[in-house]
C-alpha cells in the first residue's frame, strides 16, 4: 500500500494503474485506515480519483483519524477542482466526520472561501448544522478570529438568530464568548439580535451631537475676542470645507455625489451562476471573484470598503465628496475640481485687491511681518477666507493637475497608477507607465474619457467597465485592452 501511495504522490499514474489492474484493491485501506481515494484527494490528484472511481473506489469512503471521507480531505487544503470533481461524481458534502463538521463546516475552519461560495452555490445550507448544532456563522465568530470568513458568510444571508442546540448560543454570542471583534462588528451591522445596543453608532451619535452642543456654545458665548472668533471660525472650517463657494461648483459637485460611479450589480442565481462557471473553468480566484460582492469583477474594477461595492474603472474614494469615483461619475469629477479652483483662485485675488483699497499696508517699507500684522489688524474675516480659499486652491489645483495627466497621458487611473508604481518596486528592470494598455495617446485618451468627438475630429471608442469581463480590440489604435 505504501509503494502505491508513494507513486501517486510522486505522479507515476501509469505504475498505479498497471498495479491496480494487476488486482490490487482500490477499496482497501492502509494500516491507517486511509484509502487510495483519500491520498489522490488530499495531493489534488484529478487523473487517479477518476481511475479510481471507475476501477469501484468508494467516492463517500470513511477513513483516518479523523473518520473523513475524501471530500473532507480536499477541502481542508483547499483542493477546489478536487471538489468539484468529487461532487461530479457524486460525493456527499453533508456526512460529518469524527470531528463532528460537515463539509462546509470544515470550508469555514480551514478559510476556504472560493470552497465555501461553491458548496452553496452547488446547493448545500448555509444553515447546516454540525453535530452540535452549530451553524457555518457560529463557528466562524466562534473558532475564526478576524473578519473573514464571518463577513462573507452574511453575504449569502444566513440565519442571525438561529440559536445552537447544545449552549443555546447565537452566533453573537459566540463572537462575544471568544472575543471576536470583527466578527461582533460584522454581525451587529447585519442586524444580529436587536437587543443588543450596537456600541460603534452609539458612541459615533454621541461625539456628533457633543461636537454640534459645543458649536452652539461658542455661538452664543458673548465676547468681543478675536482668538474666541478665530476657534469658531476653525470649527466651521472643518464643516463647511467642502462648500467654499456653493454658486459657483454646487452643479458639479452635486454630480459627482449623485451619479453612480459604476457599481457593479447582479441577482442571487446570476452570483450563484457566475460562482460555478468560474469554478468550473478554474477561474474562482481573488483576480477575477469580488468575496464581499459575490460578483465576477470587470476589468479594472476594485472592490470599496467604504461603500461596500465594486466600483467600475475605480479611481478613488474622494474624501471631499464622500463618494467612489469611477466609471460612471470621473468626468464629473474632473470639472468639480477645475470649477473649484477657479473660483478658489478669484477668491484669494480678490482678497488682495481687498486688502489694497482698504488697509493701510507698508509691505515695501516695513517687510512681509508687518504687513501680515496689519491685514489682521484691518479684517482678520478676509484673512480666514483667503485662507480658507488658498488651502482649497492648493488640494483642488494639485489634483486636477495628476488627473489631467494620468488621464491624458497614461490612460490610467490613480489606483492603477499606484499599484504599478508598487510592483515597479519589486521589479529588477524599470517599469514604464507609458507603455500600457490603456494608453491610446494623448487625443484618444481624452476622447475616451469624455466621451467627446471634438467635432468629428476624434473617435472616441465607447467600452461599458461595468459589464467588461475580457480583453477589448479598440478600433481606433488597433490595440488590445486588459486589466492592469
Amino acid at each position: 500500500m505504501k509503494f502505491i501511495e508513494g507513486k501517486q504522490i510522486y505522479g507515476i499514474f501509469e505504475r498505479c494503474k498497471e498495479l491496480v489492474e494487476a488486482g490490487y484493491d482500490v477499496r482497501q485501506p492502509d494500516r491507517e485506515n486511509v484509502s487510495l481515494l483519500h491520498w489522490a484527494a488530499i495531493n489534488n490528484r484529478l487523473d487517479l480519483v477518476k481511475f479510481y472511481i471507475s476501477k469501484g473506489a468508494v467516492v463517500d469512503q470513511l477513513g483516518g483519524d479523523l473518520n473523513s471521507t475524501p471530500l473532507h480531505w480536499a477541502i481542508r487544503q483547499g483542493h477546489l477542482p478536487m471538489v468539484i470533481l468529487l461532487l461530479q461524481y457524486g460525493a456527499d458534502p453533508t456526512l460529518i466526520d469524527g470531528e463532528g463538521f460537515s463539509s462546509i463546516h470544515l470550508a469555514v475552519l480551514f478559510q476556504r472561501m472560493p470552497i465555501i461560495a461553491y458548496l452553496i452555490s452547488k446547493g448545500q445550507s448555509v444553515n447546516m448544522t454540525d453535530l452540535n448544532g452549530q451553524t457555518p456563522l457560529m463557528l466562524s465568530a466562534h473558532k475564526v478570529l478576524g473578519p473573514e470568513p464571518t463577513g462573507f458568510l452574511l453575504k449569502f444571508n444566513p440565519s442571525l438568530n438561529v440559536v445552537d442546540k447544545i449552549h443555546q448560543n447565537t452566533p453573537l454570542h459566540w463572537a462575544v464568548a471568544a472575543g471576536n471583534v470583527n466578527a461582533v462588528d460584522k454581525l451587529l451591522e447585519a442586524g444580529s439580535s436587536l437587543d443588543i445596543r450596537n456600541v460603534k453608532l452609539f458612541l459615533l451619535l454621541m461625539l456628533s451631537v457633543t461636537t454640534m452642543w459645543a458649536v452652539g456654545y461658542i455661538l452664543d458665548f458673548n465676547s468681543d475676542s478675536w482668538l474666541l472668533k478665530g476657534s469658531l471660525l476653525v470649527t466651521l472650517f472643518f464643516l463647511t470645507s467642502l462648500f467654499p463657494s456653493i454658486t459657483a461648483f454646487l452643479y458639479f459637485f452635486y454630480k459627482t455625489w449623485a451619479t453612480d460611479p459604476g457599481f457593479t450589480k447582479a441577482s442571487e442565481e446570476e452570483k450563484k451562476m457566475n460562482i460555478i462557471t468560474l469554478a468550473e473553468t478554474g477561474s474562482l480566484d481573488f483576480r477575477t471573484f469580488c468575496t464581499s460582492c459575490l460578483i465576477r469583477k470587470p476589468l479594472r474594477s476594485l472592490h470599496c470598503h467604504v461603500c461596500n461595492s465594486c466600483v467600475a474603472r475605480y479611481d478613488q474614494h474622494c474624501l471631499w465628496t464622500g463618494r467612489c469615483i469611477g466609471f460612471g461619475n470621473h468626468h464629473y469629477y474632473i470639472f468639480f475640481l477645475f470649477f473649484l479652483s477657479v473660483v478658489c483662485d478669484w477668491i484669494i485675488y480678490e482678497s488682495f485687491i481687498y486688502w489694497s483699497n482698504h488697509c493701510a499696508t507698508t509691505f515695501k517699507e516695513d517687510g512681509l511681518w508687518t504687513y501680515l500684522n496689519q491685514i489682521v489688524a484691518c479684517s482678520p474675516w478676509v484673512l480666514y477666507i483667503f485662507m480658507l480659499a488658498s488651502f482649497h486652491f492648493s488640494w483642488s489645483t494639485f489634483l486636477l493637475i495628476n488627473q489631467l495627466f494620468q488621464i491624458a497621458f497614461l490612460g490610467l487611473t490613480s489606483h492603477e497608477k499606484t499599484s504599478l508604481l508598487k510592483q515597479s518596486r519589486h521589479m529588477k528592470q524599470t517599469l514604464s507607465l507609458r507603455r500600457t494598455p490603456y494608453n491610446l495617446g494623448f487625443t484618444q485618451n481624452l476622447a475616451d474619457f469624455f466621451r467627446c468627438g471634438c467635432f468629428g475630429l476624434v473617435k472616441p471608442c465607447a467600452v461599458d467597465w461595468t459589464s467588461q469581463y475580457t480583453m477589448v480590440f479598440h478600433p481606433a489604435k488597433e490595440k488590445v485592452l486588459r486589466s492592469v
